[in-house]
């Protein structure tokens, strides 16, 4: 009869991914250490099977060793552990990319189903986490949130009005894994990421919900629906286990590389001091627009002059001619008037 591990020393399920990540190693890795199989650690690691036997007893006594002298990498049977020596951010960034940067290549292909995409996607991810580096060394899982920005980058809908995206690439020379990929193109891009991550990388149910946001719930609705479409055209996948080793074979197949870690870092850089150089040059362009329109703009206020426009309704000028009788007349009056001098009746009020 197998005993079980005692609970009480083991760390919580959550925390038991994170102790095995930060001694870089994958589950496969970890598996082949202790003797098991990989599923195994999975279960061990989602809590859905605790530690027995022998193997148990070993798995518990890796996770309860103190961190600075738990082995780092693969390690050969009887292999004393070596005390790590402390890395440089360069060095640590460097591990990060030479560690992940190839499945995560790979793994990125099955969401966009183009080669130099997911290339671009992932380097464009570990740039960003170059350049902000302090927080995704204290990040609680780094390979997460670099795998988290990849996805974004590679499932981003601009792609489609550039250029060099406008055109498919060429499909996969076998005819499974064309088909595969094909019907992986044709689920939402929502039910593609679940799955990839579930079948594909092999994270659990809530992992998976918490890296596309989503709840536990709605992460498995699409994770049903997505496998449901796929079996749909492909029915010898309707096995879980099946379909995890297609999408495997289907991404290993493809000659994908990621370029260099120091090529990464550097093309980082130089795209940062690019863009400090550009939000410099936009802001004294700003404020050197800003000066001159102060220097040249009026100080007070001109009214504009109207502009001419032709005067209607005025008679015509009549020319000068003879005088009538009756002008004659008037002009003989006022002149006597003005000659004796008595002009016109003065005019005064009177009462009432």
């Amino acid at each position: 009869m197998t005993t079980q591990i005692p609970a009480s020393p083991l760390p919580p399920p959550k925390e038991r991914r994170r102790l095995r990540q930060s001694g870089s190693l994958t589950q496969a890795q970890l598996a082949r250490r202790l003797g098991v199989a990989r599923a195994t650690v999975r279960a061990w690691e989602s809590g859905r099977k605790e530690p027995a036997g022998a193997e148990g007893r070993a798995y518990t006594e890796f996770l309860t060793r103190p961190t600075d002298d738990r082995p780092s990498g693969p390690q050969g049977p009887g292999e004393p552990a070596a005390r790590p020596e402390p890395l440089t951010p360069a060095e640590a960034f460097d591990a990060l990319y030479a560690f992940c940067a190839p499945a995560l290549v790979r793994q990125t292909y099955l969401l966009c189903g183009r080669r130099e995409l997911a290339r671009e996607a992932v380097e464009r991810a570990f740039q960003l986490a170059w350049q902000r580096w302090p927080e995704v060394a204290r990040d609680r899982d780094p390979a997460g949130w670099v795998r988290a920005v990849a996805y974004d980058c590679a499932l981003s809908p601009w792609h489609r009005f550039r250029p060099c995206y406008r055109h498919p690439e060429p499909p996969p020379a076998d005819p499974a894994d064309r088909d595969l990929l094909g019907a992986l193109l044709k689920l939402p891009p929502s039910y593609r990421r679940t799955l990839v991550l579930y079948d594909g990388v092999g994270l659990d149910l809530p992992e998976t919900a918490a890296e596309t946001e989503a709840s536990t719930p709605a992460a498995a609705n699409r994770l049903t629906h997505a496998r449901e479409a796929v079996a749909a055209q492909l029915p010898e996948l309707a096995d879980a286990a099946l379909l995890h080793r297609r999408l495997t074979e289907l991404a290993s197949r493809e000659r994908l590389r990621a370029s260099r870690p120091p090529t990464v870092r550097t093309l980082g850089e130089r795209r940062n001091v690019f863009w400090t150089r550009a939000a410099i040059a936009f802001t004294v362009t700003i404020i050197g627009a800003t000066t001159l329109t102060l220097r040249t703009a009026p100080t007070h206020y001109e009214p504009p002059v109207a502009p001419a426009q032709a005067v209607q309704g005025v008679p015509r000028a009549v020319p000068m001619g003879p005088l009538s009788r009756d002008e004659l007349a008037l002009r003989t009056k006022l002149r006597q008037d003005a000659a004796s001098g008595s002009g016109p009746e003065r005019i005064e009020p009177t009462p009432r």
